[in-house]
């Protein structure tokens, strides 16, 4: 075996110009694809995290039934239990009860459709940016204050600012109509359309108090360290939550919408992926071909001299592994830098495409992100489907007999 890997070492470096083309080719191939499924993956992995830091959270703990028919009849009550469980899980960086509510702003002649957000302040930072968003006056503060901010269109649709009271009209628990005068006191700006329209944040303890909902929630949000914890979180929660009737929804399954456009666009990466890959296949088998074709005459020697066929087709495999293991380490060395480079340094897409992001909640960068999965599945798909190209070639050096090699011209 050391001796065919000295001969395979060798033979590689006869013909130096078609090697190093070779090399070159899978080297590239093997850092574009490192490289787009980075700043694919990467990108998508800021822009979940910038969307569920401005709604939903990475996971939801709700009543069953209630993602579908979002009522306040839905709630359950926040106790000690359920905090006790969440706090025990060492990979949840933080939790929020939250309320949803629909409601009626008024304002003299002015009355507005809104979505009331009832929220704890104080643990409210740890899931979700919404007090980093205020633009003008301040966020709430904790406790039964009735004070709420509003998102900067509704502002601007009601007709009022900053220090105006505004009446809040809402359907209670009891499913009677309740009031309040409540003060505005911050306008946040979330880059999200549907909230900037509609919501009006308050403190958790006002919003019970408004609908009567003594202790009792519609969600809590909850905010992980690593996103990749995701699915292992939530079976874990599950398990120890279902005693309370209680279900764990994962931030796709809160909005599947955003969920199916990054999928969609996931398989438009991949289907790239996918004829990169081919185009290289057929790089290689034109190559190896060529390489195994211009030898027939040395073959055909070396048969005749009595080498076994197996030993000269695990010759020419060695070869061809050696190219591909030389191309695979220079393709991840160097799309691994350029992955490196763009996640210190994001590629900003310009105001016109920011404009349109944040329509969405999007971040008008593309980041990449250094995660040994890519590195492991582009190498390994294109050394197999290098191999399978290189199947030929051998497939023709097996079949080759002595005397037609020596003949070969």
């Amino acid at each position: 075996m050391r001796l065919l890997l000295r001969m395979a070492w060798r033979n590689v470096w006869r013909n130096k110009r078609r090697s190093i083309i070779t090399i070159a080719a899978v080297t590239f191939a093997v850092m574009l694809a490192v490289v787009m499924r980075g700043m694919q993956l990467g990108t998508y992995e800021k822009n979940i995290e910038q969307v569920v830091r401005l709604s939903s959270g990475y996971l939801q703990v709700q009543r069953p039934g209630y993602q579908e028919n979002p009522t306040l009849r839905r709630s359950f009550v926040y106790d000690s239990t359920l905090q006790r469980i969440l706090k025990s899980e060492t990979r949840i960086n933080g939790f929020s009860p939250r309320i949803y509510a629909d409601a009626l702003l008024s304002k003299r002649d002015n009355s507005f459709g809104a979505m009331l957000v009832g929220i704890d302040p104080e643990n409210e930072n740890l899931v979700s940016d919404f007090s980093k968003r205020v633009r003008r006056g301040r966020f709430i503060k904790p406790g039964l204050r009735y004070e709420v901010v509003v998102g900067e269109k509704l502002l601007q649709n009601l007709g009022v600012d900053l220090g105006d009271s505004v009446v809040v009209l809402t359907q209670g628990f009891d499913g009677f109509l309740r009031d309040a005068f409540c003060t505005i006191v911050g306008v946040v700006k979330t880059g999200s359309s549907e909230l900037d329209r509609a919501a009006v944040f308050l403190p958790i303890k006002a919003a019970q108090d408004l609908l009567g909902m003594d202790g009792r929630v519609s969600v809590v949000a909850i905010s992980l360290y690593r996103l990749s914890d995701l699915e292992k979180v939530k079976r874990h929660l599950q398990e120890r939550l279902k005693p309370l009737n209680l279900k764990v929804l994962t931030w796709g399954e809160v909005m599947p919408s955003f969920k199916q456009s990054i999928e969609f666009d996931n398989v438009g990466g991949l289907l790239f992926l996918a004829i990169l890959v081919v185009v290289v296949a057929f790089g290689i088998l034109n190559t190896m071909l060529m390489a195994v074709t211009e030898r027939f005459r040395e073959f055909g020697v070396v048969l005749a001299l009595g080498m076994p066929q197996m030993r000269l087709v695990v010759l020419v495999l060695y070869e061809i592994l050696m190219i591909l293991v030389i191309g695979l380490a220079a393709g991840n060395l160097l799309g691994g830098s350029v992955n490196w480079y763009i996640l210190k340094h994001p590629i900003y897409m310009g105001k016109q495409l920011e404009e349109l992001y944040s329509q969405f909640g999007f971040l008008p960068y593309m980041w990449s992100t250094l995660r040994w999965q890519i590195f492991l599945n582009n190498s390994l798909t294109i050394l197999l489907v290098a191999l399978v190209a290189s199947a030929y070639p051998l497939w023709k050096v097996y079949r080759l007999e002595p005397l037609k090699g020596i003949r070969y011209t």
